[in-house]
């Protein structure tokens, strides 16, 4: 508990920061997770490279991308009612992610050095298991009720650890799920 208070501390004092570092981590322990639980690399066989790849990710495309959106909304629909939750989620799931997911997904194949062609080709083939994905995961009933519980802290959304926690954990669950959503997210990376 005195972790979470000193986290909602440097939040609060330090909100940009905050989110950015708290994304790059949970990114880097999602991919170690997945490396070590999932893919049973072990110690030996872990890609170093691949870890920090998606630490950099995290602090420079998800962190303010995904920090800005929330900032955004929080602005755009005030409240907390259930109402304002779901109108919250909706446009969250139906507009943000489609579109988020639409540059993630090139900008990792770009940083493994998939040429355009390759990159676009990849992008046609995964990009509707993506998003399906996101949605089976069962992130926009999960997030609809971070929308309406947390508050607003000072102008920035206390949704980026949860919902980062939430998006880290649905990578492992669909590592895990095995039979339908395992190969397709292997997949959806060069390195997997």
């Amino acid at each position: 508990m005195a972790l979470w208070r000193a986290y909602q501390r440097a939040l609060a004092a330090h909100p940009w920061k905050v989110q950015v570092l708290t994304a790059g981590s949970l990114m880097g322990l999602g991919d170690i997770i997945s490396q070590q639980l999932v893919e049973k690399r072990g110690l030996r066989e872990h890609q170093t490279g691949r870890t920090l790849t998606m630490v950099s990710l995290g602090c420079g495309f998800v962190g303010p991308i995904v920090g800005g959106w929330y900032k955004v909304l929080d602005r755009f629909i005030p409240g907390t009612t259930k109402v304002d939750a779901l109108k919250k989620m909706l446009l969250d799931q139906g507009g943000f992610a489609p579109c988020f997911l639409g540059c993630f997904l090139p900008l990792v194949g770009a940083l493994n050095g998939l040429s355009a062609q390759d990159n676009w080709a990849k992008l046609q083939r995964d990009y509707p298991d993506a998003l399906i994905t996101n949605y089976y995961v069962g992130r926009c009933p999960v997030c609809c009720c971070y929308l309406e519980f947390l508050p607003v802290l000072e102008g920035t959304s206390a949704l980026s650890l949860p919902c980062s926690i939430i998006s880290t954990l649905q990578g492992c669950t669909l590592a895990l799920d095995g039979q339908t959503t395992s190969s397709k997210w292997a997949h959806q990376f060069p390195w997997g």
